[in-house]
């Protein structure tokens, strides 16, 4: 490392410092022959060519390297040649013309009504029923070569377990996409039970209802019910004393019921996702209890009823080899159960298909797995193949309860940068640093000159110390109050600028997003869990910076500092102008992916932000290749309020009354005043840009174009460069 070379007389001052001649203190040093100042531009650079990317021309393709776009977001994310991210809503199967720009998506929604948009407000979740559908039916087919392949002797037919996101579209979506199939639900309580029921009366009368968690009499009344509708009800045993209200119940009803049992097993996977599993694990019953179960089914003549063999080893299984393990254990117990006289035709293998969310494809990650489909499909059916041939046991119908799986991909969570930090510029004046040196106690001006001495000598650890232990005395100088805020500023300058001449300033920015995580992303705030996030634009131009995301929320867990690939930081740009909330024309976008299981069911009301607004957005033939076939706003600040069991109405006309008792004589003032309060109540609790019109928004209204009939809407308008495939009802 070169000596850090001063020049302590004439030493012209450093960019954006002057400072006095005649001072108490000597004249600052000049720092030159120094290690490059780290900055963001440089800190992006290095991390770039660590990756070992080529970035002396800057390409869209560069940016799916940087970001492992191509990892994690195979095969339905990608980046055109306008650097903006697409969706590929067939995964592999889509052609070109049918990929869909995020950034379309985002214009047509925000825009104004009489622009042509939808007049919605960010943060969006934009969900893609084509990439549902594609999930779906890749893991049915993943099953199907897998059975097929080994010469299994029956079939697959899994459930989506509902409680990964309940919103009435998704689970009807899978019921319909389902059908052929012979796709089911699963429920975990009386409400989830209650939608079950009523979406799969649409459904394949094959298809599973399988009933699982804590059950009371009500519970186990409504599946039996439901058997008798004629769905395909199975009541799997969680706690031991759930089958005596079975028993008394369907003989009560007059209904004959299937039964599964839980099975705790004694396969367990490390980490967080793991807890669930195991000797101790939450749910299930033991090998003891089981055969109690067994033996009080055949006391009471039912055991005929027990036809389910349930198991979970926990979500995001890392290794198929992990999974085989489980998978064999299980198959060993239901393979007793038949010795043992039950009419067993059904291995329910739980959840526990993963989520390649960094895309490393490692086995040693909470967040990443080291399989894909056809490799769990085919790990799951040698398994229980092996075990049950051993034992001469017919084969079972395989069943899973795959649902981060399934709907993970098909929702995009996009929200917006409104601003950014921006690197302290404080200049030193000569009257400033004049008057720091008259204020200063001797301690403070030894640690100056010590500071001198260690630039003189290329000391920079030394500068480092002594510049803290001068800051430090200045502080506690200025809470005594025998130090200015003039002069502490100027120290606090001086001190930045050594840091940043010796290369060791803080590179990090933060950027202020339009978002709560508490509420869209609440998983990473509970348990730490990561997801991709990137800009959906501007992916064609280097990034040249590092920030981490700061919310709206009043709270300082409100952030995102830890991203996929172990980076404290994200690569980002420079904001464009001052930003879409402060008068500027820059927008800068991103977008969380792969959150569609979870984030929306635990999301809470931190501050009283609600939730974002959603549109659902199927692919089109038309000329930007997407219809909008459904719009809702998001919650306003009267939904939100109502659900904290405030009453909105009360509230504004206590608003207007206080407005007409303290406002202006003028009524059409007052009006006015109270016009503006209520329209407040109807608009959402996030910012809105400063070009768009405050107008009420009422969350029961909706945007709703019939989706069997979208394309003939979309031909209304062919021929129009602009019309972008969408139909109001």
């Amino acid at each position: 490392m070169p000596a850090l070379a001063c020049c302590v007389d004439a030493a012209p001052a450093p960019p954006g410092y002057a400072f006095a001649g005649d001072s108490f203190l000597p004249s600052p040093v000049l720092f030159s022959g120094v290690p490059p100042a780290t900055n963001t531009s440089t800190a992006v650079t290095s991390a770039v060519a660590a990756s070992g990317i080529d970035h002396s021309h800057w390409s869209p393709s560069l940016s799916a390297s940087l970001y492992k776009i191509d990892g994690w977001g195979a095969p339905y994310f990608s980046v055109n040649s306008s650097g903006n991210i697409i969706v590929r809503p067939y995964g592999n199967d889509t052609l070109a013309h049918q990929e869909i720009d995020l950034l379309k998506i985002v214009k047509k929604v925000s825009d104004p009504k009489s622009s042509g948009g939808l007049g919605l407000q960010l943060p969006l979740i934009v969900r893609l029923p084509d990439v549902l559908k594609n999930r779906l039916e890749s893991l049915q087919s993943a099953f199907e070569l897998a059975i097929q392949s080994q010469g299994y002797d029956a079939h697959y037919q899994g459930v989506y377990p509902v409680k990964c996101n309940q919103d009435r579209f998704i689970v009807e979506d899978i019921v319909k996409f389902g059908s052929p199939f012979r796709f089911g639900l699963e429920a975990g309580s009386k409400p989830e039970l209650l939608l079950a029921m009523s979406c799969l009366c649409k459904g394949s009368p094959e298809a599973l209802l399988v009933c699982n968690g804590f059950k009371d009499a009500e519970y186990i009344s409504l599946a039996l019910v439901a058997r008798k509708l004629a769905l395909n009800t199975v009541v799997v045993l969680e706690q031991e004393e759930e089958l005596d209200l079975v028993i008394d119940l369907s003989k009560k009803l007059s209904v004959r019921p299937v039964i599964g049992v839980r099975a705790k097993l004694r396969t367990k996977h490390s980490g967080h996702f793991g807890s669930t599993s195991g000797e101790k694990g939450k749910f299930g019953l033991t090998t003891t209890q089981i055969l109690r179960v067994v033996k009080k089914l055949g006391q009471a003549g039912m055991l005929d009823c027990l036809q389910l063999l349930h198991f979970h080893i926990g979500s995001q299984i890392p290794s198929t080899a992990l999974l085989a393990d489980g998978v064999g254990e299980a198959a060993q117990i239901y393979c007793e159960l038949v010795r043992l006289g039950a009419c067993m035709r059904v291995i329910d293998i739980g959840g526990g298909l993963g989520i390649d969310y960094d895309g490393s494809k490692s086995s040693e990650s909470d967040i990443s797995v080291g399989y894909g489909l056809e490799d769990y499909a085919s790990a799951v059916v040698r398994a229980i193949q092996f075990v049950c041939d051993r034992k001469s046991v017919k084969h079972p119908v395989i069943c899973s309860e795959s649902g981060r799986a399934i709907v993970s991909h098909h929702s995009v969570l996009i929200f917006e940068a409104v601003s950014a930090g921006v690197a302290d510029t404080s200049v030193v004046t000569s009257l400033g640093l004049q008057s720091l040196g008259e204020g200063l106690t001797e301690d403070a001006r030894a640690d100056y000159g010590n500071l001198c001495s260690a630039a003189l000598n290329g000391e920079y650890e030394k500068c480092l110390l002594y510049a803290d232990q001068l800051k430090q005395r200045c502080v506690d100088q200025f809470k005594e109050g025998s130090l200015g805020i003039e002069q502490l500023a100027a120290v606090d300058g001086f001190c930045d600028f050594v840091s940043k001449a010796i290369g060791v300033s803080d590179p990090v920015r933060t950027y202020n997003v339009n978002l709560s995580i508490f509420t869209s992303i609440p998983d990473f705030w509970g348990i730490g869990q990561l997801f991709p996030i990137v800009p959906i634009h501007r992916l064609d131009q280097q990034p040249g910076v590092r920030g981490i995301l700061s919310d709206l929320t009043c709270d300082s867990d409100g952030k995102i500092d830890k991203f996929i690939g172990g980076e404290l930081s994200l690569p980002l740009h420079e904001m464009e102008g001052e930003g879409g909330f402060t008068g500027g024309g820059g927008r800068y976008y991103l977008g969380m992916f792969l959150g569609g299981a979870y984030e929306e069911a635990l999301g809470g009301l931190h501050n009283l932000f609600g939730g974002p607004s959603v549109v659902r957005v199927l692919q089109s033939d038309g000329p930007h290749s997407f219809a909008v076939t459904r719009a809702v706003p998001g919650p306003s600040c009267g939904d939100v309020l109502r659900v904290m069991q405030h009453e909105p109405e009360l509230m504004i006309e206590t608003l207007k009354h206080r407005a007409e008792e303290y406002g202006h004589d003028d009524g059409m003032a007052n009006a006015a005043i109270a016009s503006g309060l209520a329209r407040s109540f109807h608009n959402m609790p996030y910012l809105a840009a400063s070009s768009c019109c405050l107008t009420a928004n009422s969350n029961s209204g909706y945007y709703y174009c019939d989706e069997d009939n979208y394309n003939a809407a979309a031909d209304c308008a062919a021929g129009d460069d602009e019309q972008w495939s969408y139909c109001c009802a």
